[in-house]
């Protein structure tokens, strides 16, 4: 149309895409964009780019569809990077728009100029450059589907005098309007499985993150009964790929070679399901898994196949492929349960100060069965996921890059994502200092999530760490911040724990209203430092 702006064209591009709510952190580059924003656009404002980007992280991988982030230059898209490695390494698909100074004098690198193409590494499925303002609104478009397909943040970089640029003809926009990707599964692909898995006299499977939707774990709950073979989750991964109160779980892989090749020695073939062959923590060496053992992988990430310590790697639709062994893996005899199920969790003892442990068991008898919980616990983590167990897809979320500051911007996108779900972010309190900033966001828009810190007055993990080491930290501990008095200066409704009767009457209380709630609370526990640490 006459007198359209690449900046009408671009907002037609984020409606047609769905891409109407904006999380932004914003700066002068940005400002001819966001001038006069259309009413129909949801700007959602962050105090940190990082907790911009956990925000629209969480909010992705709730609704499965790519969330819209704004950044700001250098300075904007430095902050973030870190996270954008969580949102890659967690599969979460996000549109990336970073501003840039004015291209008609780029040349001269003036003030707030970036060098932004390299500056998240190869962390980004994608990074475009548009050559010309009028190639700016089919980028866009482009950078939808580049995030959709590679399963993570596709980035666009837009100089801040395009938005004013005459739009050109849509026709020449470098973008298809749709792009279907297949679902079906080679045949031959899963004849091969299902031979090797027939061949098996003791299979074992194995689960990810890429198996975490209901169809897959329908079908892996059919293909595990029918094999009689014990799952295990794949170790440090994002979220569940496999219901982990079934008879058939048998818990979470160890993070290291001689512990990982004693647990799948008694096993002749594993089935590696939306994920590597294997994720690893601390190097040790020798092999990864016993020689005798032959594994299996499928997964529809190409670098997770190619990475794979395997004799087979299927490349396909993982919930497609899954439907297809289910329907062809032959039942064993015998019952349902099989040897290498996990032993039940036991209970804690009482203790003064409360343990991590107690604050999981009381929240696992009051969440609903979809709740979704947010780790970022990293010295409880595995008594977390014990005590924790995932019970519906999207049940447990990760930072499963290790970086901290993603618990409580991910509650937060969540919980707008997912509005009927319960959502609980469990974060230790030095990790909440790395973007506890977010809550202010939660107020702001009313997001109804519970943010549980867990006090211990320091870096629990890096003190086991070192003390497995034989030093001494150098580091001080903080036990005098004031975390309710600090989530408070937000505007976050908080309240201090210290006691079992505390935490359960707190818990009573808050829960059972947690779907409807549209205030966060902020629920700083006092708990003992964990006394040991096992990846």
């Amino acid at each position: 149309m006459p007198g359209t702006t690449v900046r009408d064209a671009v907002v037609d591009v984020l409606r047609e895409r769905g891409l109407t709510t904006l999380f932004a952190n914003p700066g002068s580059t940005e400002v001819p964009f966001l001038s006069g924003l259309p009413d129909d656009l949801e700007f959602v404002l962050a105090l940190h780019e990082a907790s911009v980007v956990g925000i629209a992280t969480g909010w992705a991988i709730a609704r499965a569809e790519p969330a819209l982030a704004l950044l700001h230059t250098t300075a904007g898209l430095g902050n973030a990077v870190g996270a954008l490695a969580t949102a890659r390494v967690n599969r979460a698909p996000l549109v990336v728009l970073v501003g840039q100074q004015d291209r008609r004098h780029l040349a001269h690198e003036p003030f707030l100029t970036g060098r932004l193409r390299s500056l998240a590494g190869d962390y980004p499925v994608w990074v475009d450059e548009p050559v010309g303002p009028q190639d700016l609104p089919g980028s866009l478009s482009r950078a939808y589907h580049e995030a959709v397909t590679g399963r993570g943040p596709a980035i666009v970089i837009a100089p801040m005098d395009d938005w004013a640029a005459p739009a050109g003809d849509r026709a020449n926009q470098a973008a298809p309007r749709s792009v279907v990707r297949a679902a079906a599964v080679d045949p031959a692909a899963v004849d091969a499985l299902v031979e090797l898995l027939a061949s098996a006299e003791r299979p074992a499977i194995v689960v990810g993150s890429g198996a975490d939707d209901a169809a897959s774990w329908e079908a892996l709950v059919r293909v595990a009964e029918n094999l009689r073979a014990p799952v295990w989750q794949e170790s440090f991964g994002a979220r569940a790929g496999f219901p982990h109160d079934h008879p058939q779980f048998a818990g979470h892989l160890p993070a290291d070679r001689p512990r990982l090749r004693a647990l799948l020695e008694p096993h002749d073939v594993v089935l590696v399901v939306g994920a590597p062959a294997f994720r690893q923590y601390a190097y040790a060496p020798g092999l990864l898994y016993p020689a005798r053992t032959r594994v299996a992988v499928v997964t529809d990430d190409p670098a997770e196949a190619h990475r794979s310590v395997a004799e087979l790697a299927v490349l396909a639709p993982v919930a497609g492929l899954c439907a297809e062994l289910a329907r062809k893996v032959a039942p064993r005899a015998g019952s349902v349960r099989s040897p290498g199920v996990r032993e039940p969790v036991p209970a804690l003892a009482a203790h003064n100060p409360l343990r991590a442990g107690h604050v999981f068991d009381a929240l696992a008898g009051r969440l609903s069965r979809d709740a979704v919980v947010i780790e970022e616990s990293p010295s409880s983590r595995r008594e977390l996921l014990e005590r924790l167990p995932a019970r519906a897809p999207l049940g447990i979320l990760s930072p499963a890059m290790g970086g901290l500051g993603f618990g409580i911007p991910a509650a937060i996108g969540i919980r707008m994502g997912a509005p009927e779900r319960q959502v609980v972010a469990l974060v230790g309190d030095g990790a909440s200092l790395y973007s506890i900033q977010a809550l202010w966001t939660a107020v702001r828009y009313r997001v109804g999530a519970l943010i549980v810190i867990l006090a211990n007055g320091g870096y629990a993990v890096m003190d086991r760490l070192m003390d497995m080491e034989g030093g001494s930290p150098p580091w001080p501990r903080f036990p005098e911040i004031d975390f309710v008095a600090l989530a408070r200066a937000f505007g976050c409704p908080a309240e201090g724990v210290a006691t079992t009767d505390e935490l359960e009457r707190c818990l009573d209380e808050v829960v059972p209203g947690l779907e409807g709630r549209d205030q966060p609370l902020a629920l700083v526990v006092s708990v003992a430092p964990d006394e040991t640490f096992e990846p």
